[in-house]
């Protein structure tokens, strides 16, 4: 498993951050668009790379970055023949740019997160202003070597307004042999006026194949790698999560609980709220009720489509969600519930409800939809 120390604002905590991650899977169409415009001198000034969090768009950026401050123009690889174009964005790591992005002190790059306020000691909600505007420095310095200067913002959701309208006016006023590469996880959320100044590279989930690769590169070894893969959606980085927090054996206990109904389980119930409500156990009781929420996902899904999901994420879930919803009127009714009770959650949460009560709470609207 990889090093489980705090991760920054731009790294999965308990993988390793995007810098030193060397391959990026099952983004194949990405990288070739990229490349293409490379190789034809079309190079946009801004570039967004959007998608669900944890399918590699962190890791393309770099990628990206490593490769466009080690690699000269087409125009000026070979004056006398015809230039040979880059095949793939894969840099030596015994490169200097390679060397220098690894030890973070390469002079083309300036990656840009949220930072930390110096009056509390505290990270930061928000990309804020000034975050943005040390980059006129930046811009302002001779280029390095190669003649680029990379801009990473990661991620550009978390830009308060002021700072998104400082950005926005270096999209509108690009700097000279300057290229900026913006991660988005909801790119409905940023100012229409960026995303039109962006050239968009969408990123899609992982499949099967690709996922056990990107997760061994992690240093992670699942033991149920296909049910991992169900409840991950094809995000490495909530695959990292749900290992890092027993999120598949939080799911068997959701499932075994879905198995008991209509007569709730009691006993089991209170035995999970109890465990999710514990001191300094908040990751896990965020993460229970996001699995309750896939479970009733997936049981929708069987109802509406007569047939349950593959994989099984845990032995004998199939089972139990085609007994639940066989129908598509139980596929309703569990939509609807996923719906309100969620909503409940959300406001429970806000409002510092007991968290046993909420889950207890949750479980209790689950057993009435299923009577």
């Amino acid at each position: 498993m990889a090093d489980q120390t705090p991760a920054s604002p731009d790294q999965i905590e308990g993988a390793p951050h995007p810098r030193e991650t060397p391959q990026v899977f099952g983004q194949t169409a990405s990288e070739a668009a990229f490349l293409e415009a490379f190789a034809t001198d079309r190079m946009h000034h801004a570039w967004l790379l959007t998608g669900p969090k944890g399918i590699g768009k962190a890791t393309l950026a770099w990628r990206m970055a490593r490769f466009l401050l080690a690699t000269p123009d087409v125009a000026e690889d070979d004056m006398f023949g015809a230039p040979s174009l880059p095949e793939t964005l894969d840099i030596s790591p015994e490169h200097p740019v390679a060397r220098r992005l690894m030890a973070g002190s390469d002079p083309g790059l300036v990656s840009v997160t949220r930072s930390v306020n110096d009056s509390t000691g505290r990270m930061r909600n928000d990309i804020v202003v000034d975050d943005i505007r040390r980059l006129n420095g930046f811009f302002q310095m001779s280029a390095a070597e190669g003649g680029r200067r990379v801009v990473i913002v990661d991620s550009a959701d978390e830009m308060n307004v002021n700072a998104a309208n400082a950005l926005l006016k270096m999209l509108e006023e690009p700097p000279e042999r300057a290229i900026l590469l913006l991660i988005s996880h909801q790119p409905m959320r940023l100012l229409p006026t960026i995303r039109s100044r962006c050239r968009t590279l969408r990123l899609s989930p992982l499949g099967p194949e690709d996922m056990a690769s990107a997760l061994a590169q992690a240093g992670v070894e699942p033991a149920n790698a296909d049910g991992l893969t169900a409840l991950a959606g094809g995000s490495v980085g909530e695959a990292i999560r749900l290992t890092l927090l027993d999120g598949l054996k939080i799911y068997a206990e959701v499932i075994g609980l879905l198995a008991s109904l209509p007569n709730l389980d009691r006993a089991r119930s209170l035995a999970l709220a109890e465990a999710a409500a514990q001191r300094g156990a908040e990751d896990k009781l965020d993460l229970l009720f996001s699995l309750i929420e896939t479970a009733l996902a997936r049981l929708a899904r069987t109802g509406a489509t007569g047939h349950t999901p593959v994989p099984e994420a845990v032995p004998g879930e199939g089972e139990i969600l085609a007994r639940l919803s066989g129908h598509p009127r139980a596929a309703r009714a569990w939509a609807e519930t996923a719906q309100s009770a969620l909503a409940r959650v959300r406001h429970g949460r806000a409002v510092n409800l007991d968290p046993a009560a909420l889950v207890l709470d949750t479980l209790f609207k689950l057993q009435e939809t299923a009577a």
